[in-house]
């Protein structure tokens, strides 16, 4: 039991109260919990950044429920130091303050990288969808997570077609579990270098010419997509395990091209 504001009153602690259902619960906790974060930049020093948190512990059977509030105390404690090097440390806490085996953390966030057209070298901010996934305790586990635009040319539509070729913006998700330290634009880099071509933020027109023949050079299908996204990944030995997901938004169909795969090196 605890006390109100005043002191006077006990207040009943509904969450510690026994359960006999005897059902225990994987993993419960908060979502969409925005709060402010940094990351660190593989060529520059941190960025600073604003995270979509999912916190989560599991519930064993005896209990009833857990403290919310104490998943917003823990991440409130690291005031704005919340980083690949502070996630263990929060994933211990929550482990000891709610009384749990094991916890999980998923944190989502924009990575802006600044980036040249390839002619004429005009910089723009491209923003890419990126995150991390952990677990402590009875299992641990960490991943990277991101969404990459790319280009991508349909082989059949080159093939076929007297000129021209319909093109399209895929979307590759990738779940990585790294060896060591991986830098997330390391992944982005691997991606962008699978597809038909790369997107810019910023096209001149000798850029546009250049970015439409590379991707007219190199036709990708989406199954050829999420080959060789994996090709990349195995070759690089800071990568344990993968999935890859590809969408194509299709030019010419009222459809989307969908390919996925998953692998493990170990």
């Amino acid at each position: 039991m605890s006390t109100s504001q005043t002191g006077q009153t006990p207040l009943v602690d509904i969450q510690s109260s026994p359960d006999r259902r005897n059902i225990p619960i994987d993993r419960v906790g908060v979502r969409k919990v925005k709060y402010p974060m940094h990351v660190r930049e593989r060529d520059n020093g941190p960025q600073h950044t604003v995270g979509d948190f999912t916190l989560t512990v599991d519930l064993p059977k005896e209990f009833k429920g857990t403290h919310m509030s104490r998943f917003l105390e823990i991440l409130g404690q690291h005031n704005h130091d919340i980083s690949v090097e502070t996630i263990p440390t929060i994933l211990a806490q929550l482990r000891e303050r709610l009384v749990a085996e094991t916890a999980h953390l998923e944190v989502k966030f924009t990575l802006f990288r600044a980036k040249a057209a390839p002619v004429t070298g005009k910089v723009g901010m491209m923003g890419y969808e990126c995150g991390f996934s952990a677990s402590g305790g009875a299992t641990d586990r960490f991943e990277l997570l991101l969404t990459v635009p790319v280009a991508t040319l349909c082989p059949c539509s080159k093939e076929i077609s007297d000129y021209g070729a319909h093109n399209q913006r895929g979307y590759v998700t990738v779940r990585v579990e790294p060896k060591g330290h991986l830098w997330l634009e390391d992944v982005i880099d691997m991606i962008e270098a699978a597809g038909s071509a790369p997107l810019y933020p910023v096209l001149k027109r000798p850029d546009e010419k250049f970015v439409t023949e590379q991707a007219y050079d190199n036709p990708r299908f989406v199954e050829d997509l999420v080959r060789e996204v994996a090709i990349s990944f195995d070759k690089n030995d800071r990568v344990v395990s993968y999935e890859i997901e590809v969408e194509n938004h299709e030019s010419i169909h009222d459809h989307n091209a969908y390919a996925y795969l998953k692998r493990s090196k170990v």
